[in-house]
């Protein structure tokens, strides 16, 4: 037992000392998941020093700080200079954001892409069956896309400013696909990737499954602060950054195009690689006046530009284009071979009929007019915040009170209203302010919208009482 006994001292979390076994590291480091996972280690939950913990176990210093490193790593604690090391927000489960629906609740929750629109996919499908070269399109040839669908994809982003030769482009199973390929391909577990303080859940759970670690950057109403980005990258070895500027997702927020550009200079700076998603460049592109050019134009040999159609086009057909610089090719075609084998040629021929028949603008354009009247709708109900974007298809909303985000979507559920709290965005430590994602373009009608959006202010009100 060491000098100085810690048996009946308090501490917030005590190891079985005679389950340990060696490696010690692994060992402590496989208690700590287990009783985060298990639940008996609740998010925010402040641990032992590392040197106190070390004095515990009567253990060398550094075994602790390698157990708290791996998992660190698999995103289930993170650590505040000067503050101490914490149990992350997330870590106890999925936060997944999937279709899966309760009977009879209004989902405010899952953002879809107003499916009202699919009756002209439905006419494309039709014409695509009836091509002469339909066999061409049921085969493994051309894993990165089929020349001219390649064509119609380069012709689809020039509008959003993207201009590249078709060797640097890869036709991928939608966006979450397209991320997995960008983050197998150039990053290894343990890489840090700075992100949003609030991001994509979907992509912390991917960074958590290949242990990459996120580190959250504060952001403004133009985007992420370029000086707290730099601050990290100068005290923390960081390998990416991930960024979706059209319309970030939870916060709606569009990353100005001067806050591009200091971006840009600290990314270029620090040689960061870039992950752009920008699904949501369709609804910012010529419509705001402020978009003047994707952040790839800026630095083209260290980012992956990811343009999805789910939300634009099709949310079924699950097509994205990856663009690339010449330094970033050949790491991605290898993963692509590896991993993605080929996405369906015939999935993308009826995106690219839709392109090259002008239908997908038309899609487009019921879009927006179909998001600014939902947007009208909740606005009805809830200020909207000047900040985001004005035709997004979710909402970022403030509450109050402490309850955390399991209980609070509970709640709602009960009343039969499926919402999304802001704790599963949380991409590194908790936060006082509290949110929730209200997705505006999932229910079956606008009557259901309204319906849902009436039960969540009468409890937000009860709430504030």
């Amino acid at each position: 037992m060491p000098v100085n006994s810690f048996e009946n001292y308090p501490m917030s979390w005590k190891p079985d000392k005679k389950t340990l076994k060696r490696p010690f590291y692994n060992s402590i480091a496989l208690q700590l998941e287990q009783d985060i996972i298990n639940g008996f280690l609740a998010p925010g939950t402040k641990l032992p020093p590392q040197r106190e913990l070390a004095d515990f176990l009567d253990l060398n210093f550094t075994t602790i700080t390698r157990a708290y490193k791996i998992c660190e790593i698999k995103g289930l604690i993170y650590a505040i200079t000067g503050s101490g090391t914490f149990v992350a927000p997330n870590a106890a489960h999925s936060i997944t954001i999937s279709t899966d629906k309760t009977a009879n609740s209004i989902d405010l929750g899952f953002v879809a892409s107003f499916e009202q629109t699919n009756s002209i996919v439905i006419e494309a499908i039709q014409k695509v069956v009836g091509k002469s070269y339909l066999d061409q399109l049921l085969n493994y040839n051309d894993p990165t896309g089929i020349p001219h669908q390649k064509a119609a994809a380069l012709n689809w982003m020039e509008a959003f400013g993207i201009k590249a030769k078709q060797d640097n482009i890869a036709i991928a199973s939608g966006t979450q696909n397209a991320l997995v390929l960008a983050l197998a391909s150039l990053f290894e577990p343990g890489n840090r990737i700075a992100t949003d303080f609030y991001t994509f859940s979907n992509f912390i759970e991917l960074a958590k499954t290949l242990h990459i670690q996120l580190i959250p950057i504060p952001c403004d109403q133009y985007g992420m602060l370029p000086d707290e980005l730099e601050k990290q990258c100068s005290q923390l070895n960081i390998h990416g950054i991930f960024l979706m500027p059209s319309c970030s997702n939870p916060t709606t927020i569009m990353i100005s195009d001067f806050r591009k550009l200091e971006l840009a200079s600290v990314i270029r700076k620090h040689r960061l690689i870039l992950i752009e998603d920008d699904i949501h460049a369709f609804i910012t592109a010529g419509v705001i006046s402020d978009y003047k050019q994707p952040m790839y134009n800026l630095l083209p040999e260290q980012s992956v530009y990811i343009c999805g159609t789910s939300k634009s086009i099709c949310s079924g057909l699950r097509v994205a284009y990856m663009v690339f610089g010449d330094a970033l090719r050949e790491k991605i075609l290898k993963a692509i071979f590896n991993l993605n084998v080929k996405t369906s040629s015939l999935d993308v021929e009826v995106i690219t009929e839709l392109i090259l028949s002008g239908k997908a603008h038309e899609i487009v354009q019921q879009k927006k007019q179909l998001a600014e009247t939902v947007n009208d709708i909740y606005s009805s109900y809830f200020p909207v915040n000047k900040i985001g974007h004005p035709l997004s298809f979710y909402r970022w909303l403030p509450i109050h009170g402490n309850s955390n985000g399991v209980n609070f979507e509970a709640d709602l559920k009960k009343l039969g209203v499926r919402v999304f709290h802001s704790d599963r965005f949380l991409s590194g430590q908790s936060s006082s302010e509290k949110y929730l994602r209200i997705a505006l373009s999932s229910t079956h009608s606008l009557d259901d919208l309204d319906s849902g959006l009436n039960v969540l202010a009468q409890y937000l009100d009860k709430q504030m009482k």
